[in-house]
């Protein structure tokens, strides 16, 4: 097996200030200024406006003739929209992804399910909890091996993290919330495709339920 393609400038700043946009270290509303950016990743202002013109495409960035660039607001109402599409979505990937994962992908997802129960007990740092959650969900759609359901799920996700971003000062147990994963990647490890799918239903209601709580 070779090992995979380096990555090219512009996918590197598209990672970076995607996460940045989903973490809300760039507020919604705020302007983006390409110099800046460039600056702080490193990389020339070529390669930022290629990862832009992407994140336009992931509704993380709007732009405006004459007036710039700028990252997207955040709707709350949108949430049902987006519930609904991962609702679909999500349940199928855990599904395949109990049955087509590898060996090395289940050993991965079974370490990943150690150091998510890790988090259990008193409320830590939520930015490092959030990442976590990214993580996790996005090793699920991965092991689901098909590039592009685990676009589309990383796309919607996105958009889901900020929203839970926006409120997660008042979510009472975030941690509890990430641990209940580690049930989910032990069943796509061992292969249990119906547990996988019943416990992947169970999280985006917990999910939705739990925001429009605080909303």
């Amino acid at each position: 097996m070779t090992d995979a393609a380096p990555m090219s400038l512009a996918d590197q700043a598209y990672e970076r200030l995607r996460d940045r946009l989903v973490m809300l270290d760039i507020r919604p509303g705020e302007p983006i200024n390409d110099n800046q950016l460039a600056a702080e990743i490193g990389v020339g202002r070529t390669p930022v406006r290629e990862a832009l013109k992407r994140l336009e495409t992931d509704h993380l960035v709007v732009s405006y003739p004459r007036r710039g660039t700028f990252a997207t607001a955040i709707d709350v109402t949108e949430l049902g929209a987006i519930s609904d599409i991962r609702e679909q979505l999500m349940p199928f990937a855990a599904r395949r992804a109990a049955v087509h994962a590898g060996g090395a992908m289940r050993d991965a997802l079974r370490a990943k399910a150690d150091e998510v129960r890790s988090l259990e007990g008193p409320l830590g740092d939520h930015t490092a909890m959030m990442r976590t959650d990214m993580s996790l969900h996005r090793l699920i759609y991965k092991a689901a091996d098909n590039p592009h359901l685990e676009d589309v799920l990383i796309r919607y996700d996105n958009l889901a993290t900020r929203i839970w971003c926006l409120v997660i000062d008042r979510l009472p147990d975030l941690a509890h919330h990430i641990v209940e994963h580690a049930d989910l990647l032990d069943a796509v490890a061992d292969g249990d495709a119906d547990r996988a799918e019943r416990l992947t239903r169970e999280h985006i209601a917990g999910f939705a339920r739990e925001i429009r709580g605080v909303l």
